[in-house]
């Protein structure tokens, strides 16, 4: 479980806050989408998650942050990565080896797993991820979109109880995208996992996240179920994020009083309700 109480935080060196006042309470097996515009404060939340706000960025800390009942600022990044796998918006940031095998190996080392259940690890997040032709490649000769794909596979490797992902499919294509989610979606209905992803592809939150946090300037502007974003299409409008236009359609032609039944947050209900109102 995630907790934040009354969380503020503002970087060294600056005037505002990052995030102000923030209560959230993220459950043992959620998935969670949070969105909001650049520079409402989502990186800046997920740090806070996996301790890296304030043991790595510091600054003026509020609140409090817990993971498992543990207060972040009591215990290192170290000691919170057996609980929280994080995949950052910079990749390249987040890499530390020069070949990919190398890459995965590095945390299952780290943190002891018995040498006899390491192959069978990365045999494993390499055939889910559909990547076991990168595992002897150089990192610098790789993609964007690949490198995206190695850093989620280290992260799963490690099979954390909580993933945190920023902009994970940033450098995918469509196709990849909607493998990325399936995985998630897997890992949290089959494993139990907590999935915490931020994303600006609200289409994807809608269809996958179980609730969506929206932020902006730093404050929670939201927090509901994912079909609740279907009566909070104004909120999204005056914050100029974008809802599924699946979304504004059915909003729309029942605005209009041609389509009275459930607004659809999803392509397959989309098409039932256009051929409902052409029929």
């Amino acid at each position: 479980m995630i907790e934040c109480k009354d969380f503020s935080f503002c970087y060294k060196g600056q005037e505002q806050n990052a995030l102000s006042n923030i209560n959230l309470t993220i459950e043992d097996g959620d998935f969670v989408g949070i969105t909001g515009n650049s520079g409402a404060g989502k990186s800046t939340l997920t740090y806070a998650f996996s301790g890296i706000v304030p043991h790595h960025f510091p600054g003026d800390f509020y609140g409090a942050v817990k993971v498992n009942g543990i207060d972040t600022v009591d215990v290192q990044t170290e000691e919170l990565a057996r609980f929280v796998g994080e995949v950052f918006q910079d990749i390249d940031s987040q890499m530390v080896s020069s070949e990919v095998e190398d890459e995965l190996l590095f945390g299952l080392e780290n943190f002891g797993l018995p040498h006899d259940q390491i192959g069978g690890r990365l045999d494993d997040v390499l055939a889910m991820l559909q990547i076991q032709d990168l595992r002897h490649r150089e990192i610098s000769s790789l993609s964007g979109g690949q490198k995206q794909k190695v850093a989620i596979a280290s992260i799963l490797a490690m099979q954390p109880e909580i993933i945190v992902l920023d902009e994970p499919t940033g450098e995918l294509d469509p196709k990849s995208t909607i493998m990325i989610y399936e995985i998630l979606k897997r890992l949290n209905e089959e494993f139990g996992k907590t999935i915490v992803v931020v994303e600006q592809k609200i289409m994807m939150l809608s269809q996958y996240a179980k609730r969506i946090v929206v932020l902006d300037e730093g404050k929670m502007v939201f927090n509901g179920k994912s079909g609740e974003i279907v009566e909070q299409q104004p909120l999204f409008d005056t914050l100029g994020i974008s809802v599924p236009r699946v979304v504004r359609l059915g909003n729309q032609l029942k605005a209009e009083g041609l389509y009275n039944g459930a607004v659809p947050t999803d392509v397959d209900h989309a098409e039932t309700m256009v051929r409902e109102v052409l029929g």
